[in-house]
């Protein structure tokens, strides 16, 4: 997962200054030098954590403890703080145009993964109302075209390509396309190179000033550390970019570019990648990046996830809500299994949780543990899952065959699923009974 290795040493660092009462010169100095170094080998610019170590410790020296913080809690407190301003402070949303369309313009190297990016923008702006068009303007890559279109069909969104026509002026057709068309967003997918050179940059200075672009987002791979800052700050030289977007921050990648390339551009983070599907795609919050980087989880965006898969409502749809939630059947089950699959990756997901992404280093999370129990529910009749109640030692080892699992998977599922419904029984009645069941119920 993303900043696994920074959030484990300074969780490693602040954690000797547990317990001390009062702060003084020497353990800040300590701590801010374990601090450091954990920044330094996350690949965060040299300049950018001298400045970072100076405010924090600045600000630690001399500071009274809080009643209700120890030492250790206070320092992380003031980090905290100074790693959210470090990366913008607040969330930097997308600005519009006073005319349709609105046009954003996506640049970056080769292999940042700008044409899959543009597909994802496309489908978060699709969600929020938006009527985007896609512009094919990579006439360079082979095979650009057909990604783009190929992405974009499965966002849902329209592609504009002209082939390998001058860029600029598929450009400025796209724009005119998406008026005519009642496109309110066009996002315009342009070619990169392996590494900047004189060709580059001129072709793109040319479809900017042609479009006259509302935002120009530069598409980063943050694996790539300071190469990234590298990068970001020569396109702001040349382009004077808007934004940035980050791919692949949910790998295992150090972080020195989500936490350098504010500070050295001055230009803000907008969304990041967090994931390979094109609905894997976040609005930047510093303040919660801080928490996950400090172990501290980022709950807001747990529940966020878990509100927009629950927003589906597929079951409701179907069959309409049950007047008594306890009354749930194994239809209902397989709703919620296909609403946590919704939420991603089960190892970002429980990265999210307070003090959890810490421990999650060295453990293998199954991310196909929740295809069993689907498998097993799609096997069984639609009455079957209604009446869960019936189902007798020949149902279940038709189920088993028709899953291809065993019987005893089958029983699993089922004593699961009663320890579940008993649990909903308990909570319309006893909170007590209830919790007791919450503490006995065990999922393999």
């Amino acid at each position: 997962m993303a900043f696994e290795g920074l959030s484990e040493k300074l969780q490693k660092a602040f954690k000797k200054l547990t317990g001390k009462g009062k702060l003084n010169e020497q353990n800040i100095k300590d701590a801010m030098r374990e601090v450091r170094m954990a920044l330094l080998e996350a690949d965060v610019n040299y300049i950018v954590v001298k400045d970072f170590i100076k405010k924090v410790t600045e600000r630690c020296i001399g500071t009274e403890i809080l009643s209700t913080l120890n030492a250790g809690q206070q320092v992380i407190k003031i980090v905290n703080e100074e790693l959210t301003g470090l990366m913008g402070g607040s969330v930097a949303k997308l600005t519009w145009s006073s005319s349709v369309p609105t046009i954003y313009l996506l640049c970056g190297l080769q292999g940042a993964g700008k044409t899959t990016m543009a597909a994802k923008l496309a489908l978060y702006l699709s969600r929020q109302g938006k009527k985007p068009l896609l512009a094919a303007c990579d006439i360079y890559r082979p095979a650009a075209i057909k990604q783009l279109q190929v992405v974009g069909e499965q966002a849902g969104v329209p592609v504009f390509e002209k082939g390998t026509q001058d860029p600029v002026k598929t450009s400025r057709e796209a724009v005119e396309y998406a008026r005519y068309y009642g496109r309110d967003v066009l996002i315009i997918d342009t070619a990169g190179r392996l590494h900047i050179d004189e060709t580059l940059m001129p072709e793109l200075q040319r479809i900017r000033d042609a479009v006259r672009p509302q935002e120009i987002l530069l598409v980063i791979d943050s694996m790539t550390g300071q190469d990234a800052v590298t990068v970001a700050k020569t396109f702001n030289e040349k382009l004077s970019i808007d934004g940035v977007i980050l791919t692949k921050l949910d790998s295992d990648t150090r972080g020195g570019a989500a936490l350098s390339v504010r500070a050295v551009t001055g230009k803000p983070i907008k969304f990041a990648g967090t994931g390979e599907k094109l609905q894997d795609l976040e609005p930047f919050y510093p303040e919660r990046m801080a928490s996950r980087i400090l172990g501290m989880g980022d709950m807001l965006t747990l529940i966020e996830k878990a509100t927009e898969a629950a927003a589906a409502g597929e079951a409701e749809k179907k069959r309409g809500s049950k007047k008594n939630p306890a009354d749930m059947d194994l239809e209902d089950f397989l709703d919620q299994l296909q609403q946590m699959k919704k939420m991603g990756p089960l190892q970002n997901v429980l990265g999210m949780l307070p003090g959890i992404g810490s421990k999650l280093k060295d453990v293998e999370i199954d991310e196909g543990a929740l295809k069993k129990p689907e498998a097993i529910i799609r096997s069984m009749t639609p009455n079957e899952r209604r009446h869960p109640d019936i189902l007798n030692a020949s149902r279940r080892k038709r189920i088993a065959a028709g899953a291809g699992v065993t019987v005893q998977d089958v029983n699993v599922l089922m004593r699961q699923f009663d320890q579940m419904r008993n649990m909903m029984k308990q909570m319309m009645g006893n909170k007590k009974a209830a919790l007791r069941s919450m503490r006995n119920l065990k999922f393999k």
